[in-house]
């Protein structure tokens, strides 16, 4: 049976290209409030399960629930609709668009006769930039040009847009991927935020370090297969490391 308490919860999902098993009897879920930490090397699978998730791939066996409600037929339309939002590592933007332009961009606040607000976007996006995700610097307005914001603010940009637009489950695609440590420390502050918001976020990454200091919970996946599940309050990062490392060099997870 399913579980009524959380947003999303995958039962026993398969999914092969051709003769390749790439997901092999696949439980996950994901409760409300709740960061997820999903780690595996490349190749484990993660890309699969999220575009499961998106829409993207629909699964060859295998049951997906939202907010304990059967999902009998996935589409990224759907997907979007039920409020699940992806922030991939790319981030996505328009480099040479201004924020206010980012953030409603295939989204644009019309007046009753169809003519664009502008005026409404601004303002909109100064509350995004104050609210969802915490800017404090007037340097940055709803005018800035993104392809002069750092990687960091970039990211916010996106997680501020998708919590903007009631997103329920936000999906972070590897979002430290080639960033300094002080523009990780920002995405990770983001991601907190998420939380604080009230929402639940999905944090995909093969980096145990970046993803433990703001995940509430663990699942390892490797080769196709849920290797380990544990919660924050159970194991210390150490631990952790120490499990991955034993699962890379014998297969296993103790």
């Amino acid at each position: 049976m399913p579980d009524k308490d959380a947003l999303l919860e995958m039962i026993g999902i398969y999914k092969s290209f051709g003769e390749v098993e790439v997901l092999i009897n696949v439980n996950f879920k994901v409760g409300k409030n709740e960061i997820v930490g999903l780690v595996g090397d490349n190749g484990a699978g993660k890309s699969t399960l999220i575009k499961i998730i998106t829409g993207v791939h629909r699964p060859d066996k295998g049951e997906i629930y939202f907010k304990g409600k059967k999902i009998t037929y996935h589409s990224v339309e759907l997907s979007r609709d039920l409020g699940i939002e992806t922030v991939y590592q790319e981030r996505a933007l328009g480099e040479q668009q201004t924020l206010w332009r980012n953030i409603f961009m295939g989204r644009e606040i019309r007046d009753r006769f169809g003519f664009l607000r502008i005026d409404k976007e601004k303002e909109e996006t100064e509350k995004i930039l104050r609210k969802h995700m915490g800017f404090t610097s007037k340097a940055i307005t709803p005018d800035s040009i993104v392809k002069y914001l750092s990687g960091g603010e970039k990211q916010g940009i996106a997680i501020g847009r998708a919590l903007y637009f009631n997103a329920e489950l936000i999906i972070l695609d590897e979002p430290t991927m080639g960033l300094s440590l002080s523009e990780t420390k920002k995405v990770l502050d983001f991601v907190l935020n998420i939380k604080k918001n009230g929402k639940s976020a999905i944090f995909i990454s093969h980096n145990i370090y970046y993803v433990y200091p703001v995940a509430d919970r663990f699942v390892i996946l490797d080769r196709g297969h849920i290797a380990g599940e544990f919660l924050k309050s159970e194991i210390s990062q150490e631990e952790l490391v120490n499990k991955m490392v034993e699962l890379a060099r014998t297969g296993k997870m103790e």
